[in-house]
């Protein structure tokens, strides 16, 4: 059982996360917000974080890059989960220290498959 940090401004999308990620065994945690994002990672050190990007304030791509770059978070992998589906977006999305990129709506079978795929075995 991992703990993941879910960062969305959105509730009805951070309560669909937290309903996929407890029906698979994971503990969750939540932010509103970028900053909170990064301030939360650095107190709790999830084992993972899913990152929207449009959010008020620090976006998803500056406070994945912040936990990426992070001395004492850049170990914690960062999927970035967005409406924005350009490929311009994803490209953006890694360069900042992104692991993967998912577009909403996610499908609870490939989410877990990629959450999955970046977690310590």
């Amino acid at each position: 059982m991992a703990k993941i940090l879910v960062v969305d401004d959105s509730p009805t999308e951070t309560f669909r996360f937290r309903e996929m990620l407890q029906r698979n065994g994971h503990d969750v945690l939540e932010a509103t917000n970028g900053a909170d994002g990064v301030a939360l990672t650095l107190a709790e050190k999830p084992d993972l974080v899913l990152m929207d990007v449009v959010m008020p304030g620090m976006n998803g791509f500056q406070a994945t890059r912040q936990i990426s770059r992070g001395v004492e978070t850049s170990h914690i992998p960062v999927v970035i989960v967005s409406t924005k589906d350009q490929e311009t977006d994803r490209v953006w999305g890694r360069r900042q220290g992104a692991k993967d990129y998912l577009t909403k709506p996610v499908d609870e079978a490939m989410l877990i498959q990629v959450i999955d795929g970046l977690l310590p075995r």
